[in-house]
């Protein structure tokens, strides 16, 4: 178990105590739910319409006028920033003949005008004009066909919708992990890379994979030598809402891990000496001591480097705090950034998804530029973030999700076999029975 400080804490400060564990059914994960297209058409149902989903970034929607666009399965969203001040989403369509209203992933207008007959519509959605308004036998359609309004709300620098008008607030639906993200300084965050790739496998190989960490020695070797992954020294927790986390301790080898001083120190060297520790220091099976005296060091130069951390616990400062977001949100937050992941359906076929990599740098106050330790490249604060898309294969998402990205199709193809049935896990993959058993909860509601 992680060894996480029990001393004072601000009021700021993550809860950490270990949450109950809840009662599992077992129920077979058989395979024909990563590919069966009519259990895809009722996860569209249930789980899809019903779910709080991020459309984009507060920042991206500053100035009246800013509006972006986003897309989930069948459905195309638009958010726009309104005279008022206000985020509003909506149906990204026009009332007269079904047109895309707007195509652009983003820009500032003044109104959302259809390309195709020029209805026009004002920032807050509402139809203000239409040529030849007279020629209508049923009367002037203003004020009356106006865009389809969807629940919106912004946390946490992300701006959020759900096509279900009766859905729960935001805040009930994240429940008590709200308040421990909200120990991270997300919307000082900037998204400084931007990936999208088209893959041949099923959003939920996704979720899986980034719900538990006994994949890691194998998919991820090199990490074994900077994080833990063993269930006997990671904290796991399941909440009610079906979400879920993971303390995962950093900075050093895992504890079941002999030797491996070389790729240690080869991997943290640059960040050791950013915090003022001699890597040799190290040398002589001392890599062990690398993650406390991190965090020590980090507490005592953090503000002098542009840093605030009196919102952290110790562990915060070198371990990975890693949330599953029900149904297919990862947060893998670190002391210096976040590396956000998501997996989207396909518009029709479920062996086929979109898979989302963001990755939110935390500047160090005054500085304009920093070196990502995930991208292993440096980023500048006000640098445009291009929206890198492709094949799974063509592009990178970064080296370590790269490696997850080689798996999830072989495992789809897999699970075609007549050899394999259902699932067998480990104690260690709990959550992700748990995230089965919820989507199960869903869809039969």
């Amino acid at each position: 178990m992680a060894d996480y400080d029990s001393g004072e804490m601000e009021s700021r400060r993550a809860d950490i105590s270990k949450q109950p564990e809840p009662a599992l059914r077992g129920t077979p994960i058989t395979p024909d739910r990563y590919f069966s297209k009519e259990f895809m058409d009722r996860e569209w149902d249930t789980i899809w319409t019903r779910t709080w989903q991020i459309a984009g970034m507060d920042r991206e929607l500053e100035k009246s006028g800013d509006y972006i666009t986003t897309s989930l399965g069948k459905e195309r969203i638009l958010c726009t920033r309104g005279n008022d001040g206000k985020i509003r989403a909506f149906y990204n369509v026009c009332q007269h003949r079904g047109l895309q209203l707007m195509s652009e992933p983003s820009g500032n207008t003044r109104r959302l005008t259809c390309p195709y007959h020029g209805w026009a519509y004002n920032l807050s959605g509402e139809l203000k004009a239409v040529p030849d308004e007279a020629d209508y036998p049923q009367g002037s359609p203003c004020g009356k066909l106006n865009l389809v309004e969807i629940p919106c709300e912004s946390w946490a620098g992300f701006v959020w919708y759900n096509m279900d008008e009766n859905c729960v607030s935001l805040k009930a639906f994240l429940g008590p992990i709200a308040d421990q993200i909200d120990s991270y300084p997300m919307e000082e965050m900037r998204r400084t890379h931007w990936v999208t790739i088209e893959g041949d496998f099923n959003w939920k190989l996704v979720q899986d994979n980034f719900s538990e960490s006994y994949h890691v020695p194998f998919v991820h070797p090199s990490s074994k030598f900077v994080i833990e992954y063993s269930h006997h020294h990671c904290q796991f927790d399941h909440y009610p809402q079906g979400h879920c986390r993971m303390f995962m301790p950093g900075a050093g080898p895992a504890e079941s891990i002999k030797g491996g001083e070389k790729e240690t120190l080869a991997s943290m060297s640059e960040e050791l000496q950013r915090w003022e520790l001699n890597p040799d220091d190290y040398r002589g099976g001392k890599t062990r001591n690398i993650r406390k005296d991190l965090q020590r060091q980090k507490r005592k130069l953090g503000k002098s480097k542009g840093y605030d951390f009196s919102t952290y616990h110790d562990d915060q400062l070198t371990d990975n705090w890693h949330y599953t977001i029900f149904p297919n949100l990862s947060f893998s937050l670190k002391p210096d950034g976040n590396i956000w992941l998501r997996a989207r359906p396909h518009e029709t076929d479920p062996e086929k998804c979109y898979f989302d990599m963001w990755y939110m740098t935390l500047f160090p106050k005054g500085e304009t530029e920093y070196y990502s330790w995930v991208m292993r490249e440096f980023v500048g604060i006000d640098t445009p973030v291009e929206h890198v898309q492709g094949k799974a294969g063509e592009i990178s998402a970064g080296p370590a999700i790269d490696e997850d990205l080689e798996i999830w199709p072989l495992q789809q193809r897999g699970l075609h076999s007549r050899g394999y049935k259902r699932d067998y896990l480990a104690g260690q993959e709990s959550r992700m029975r748990y995230f089965h058993e919820t989507l199960e909860d869903w869809m039969d509601r």
